[in-house]
């Protein structure tokens, strides 16, 4: 069980869901990023490469978590050492290697089609946990289920189309593998975060320090080899304000909930984030015209799969799997 997540009965405490719904929210702002910096910063309108824009936030979360770690004290604990390999597995596996995959597949999936696969993350994160988690956790029925009832909403409100060519399908296979990327990431934080001693906060900002550096450096490696980073004032001011404001806090957040929410939880944010946008969409643009039944019903779809995952009260039970190392009896 993810520390703090439950008590006794199973029902996740209030603070980690609503860390986790603020999350999701600050996530679903993005689709109003370019007309809030524009209105905002009405000079400052050109945008960076899609990489190199990746790398702002990762640099200030490792920026503002070593200050955190730093003033813990986590710099003298000899704990932190063994702790830097995972960390830099979960900066990869959560960061870089999703964001080039979809750099990739880029020219072939659109950013609606994206965010539908994206919401497969907590189906992955289902499957992958029994593996990549602690062997003795809390398990919620119907969780597989649910999650796929959500996949199904995305799929009737997103646009998803087919690949005709090879590049087109290759693309396809390079999102999915990117969400399930992020799914295990994220199983092997939520592990390694509970695992963590009576240190939590400062270990954790260690964690989150060395992952978003992880990230920030291999992305601007990338950005430099498959892009042409842009250095002008005018396109990093106002990548640098949203970074600040919204993603660094969204990032924080994240490796908070890592110890005290299941991993499967914690991905339904792939869920809840594009719903929430999807429904200011809905009460903002379409105020005054009709809604399709398809997009009502996909749009119930998502909330019933996410709210059953993030809601729903857990057994505890222990994981029964096969296991990994069959040379052991």
């Amino acid at each position: 069980m993810a520390a703090g997540e439950s008590g006794r009965d199973g029902r996740t405490r209030i603070a980690p869901i609503a860390a986790l719904l603020t999350l999701s929210l600050l996530w679903a702002c993005a689709a109003l990023r370019v007309d809030l910096l524009t209105s905002l910063l009405p000079d400052l309108a050109e945008t960076l490469p899609y990489l190199e824009r990746q790398v702002l936030p990762l640099t200030l979360l490792s920026i503002a978590a070593a200050a955190i770690a730093l003033a813990r004290g986590a710099q003298r604990r000899p704990a932190i050492l063994p702790a830097m390999l995972p960390s830099v597995w979960i900066g990869l596996g959560l960061f870089t290697l999703p964001a080039v995959l979809v750099y990739l597949a880029d020219p072939w999936i659109p950013g609606l089609t994206r965010t539908a696969l994206f919401t497969l993350i907590p189906v992955f994160s289902v499957v992958f946990e029994p593996y990549l988690s602690l062997p003795s956790t809390q398990r919620l029925r119907g969780e597989l289920l649910a999650a796929l009832v959500a996949v199904a909403g995305s799929l009737l409100v997103f646009p998803v189309a087919t690949p005709n060519s090879l590049p087109g399908a290759g693309a396809l296979i390079a999102v999915i593998a990117a969400a399930a990327s992020v799914a295990a990431a994220n199983c092997h934080g939520t592990a390694k975060a509970v695992a963590l001693d009576s240190d939590r906060a400062g270990q954790l900002a260690a964690m989150a320090s060395i992952a978003g550096a992880s990230g920030a450096l291999t992305l601007a490696a990338a950005s430099a080899v498959l892009e042409h980073p842009v250095w002008r004032w005018s396109a990093l001011a106002p990548e640098l304000l949203w970074s600040a404001a919204i993603e660094l806090p969204a990032l924080l957040l994240l490796f908070w909930l890592l110890p005290r929410i299941s991993a499967p939880r914690m991905t339904t944010r792939y869920v809840w984030g594009p719903l929430l946008a999807l429904l200011v969409g809905v009460v903002g643009e379409h105020a005054g015209r009709a809604v399709q039944p398809r997009t009502w019903l996909g749009l119930a779809l998502m909330a019933a799969g996410a709210g059953w995952m993030l809601f729903a009260p857990r057994e505890e039970s222990r994981l029964s799997i096969l296991p990994l190392d069959t040379t052991k009896p």
